[in-house]
């Protein structure tokens, strides 16, 4: 089997490094995963994510004249958009329309603020000397 940059295979976690894992693809060839190419959030221990004899997709990324075969994980396994969150979204509301509802609640607090205070002073104006 010809590995092809940018072709997605199955393979083996034959391997685990600090700086990546050892995947075995098929007609035992190697290569190797990155650890910053393991997943799309960060990763400080690749053992977080993987264990060996697990079964990964990877994507051939690069392919040197020594033969050493670069492979990722996040990039054979795109994330999926929730469309269905995205249709739930309310319609955008323009800065001016934020910006006066805003000065309403703001003014509507302050009004209540006001009220509050003021009965347990006594009422406006009120002295007690």
């Amino acid at each position: 089997m010809a590995i092809d940059v940018g072709s997605i295979v199955e393979g083996v976690v034959t391997g685990i490094t600090n700086f990546g894992a050892f995947i075995e693809l098929p007609d035992r060839i190697t290569g190797l995963v990155h650890i910053s190419e393991v997943a799309d959030a960060y990763v400080k221990d690749v053992r977080d994510y993987l264990k060996e004899q697990d079964h990964v997709k990877v994507k051939v990324i690069h392919v040197d004249e020594k033969g050493k075969i670069g492979l990722s994980i996040k990039q054979a396994n795109p994330p999926v958009r929730n469309v269905s969150r995205e249709r739930r979204l309310p319609p955008t509301v323009s800065f001016e329309d934020k910006l006066a509802k805003f000065i309403k609640d703001s003014d509507e607090r302050q009004t209540e603020f006001r009220r509050a205070t003021d009965s347990k002073r006594g009422g406006r104006g009120s002295s007690r000397y």
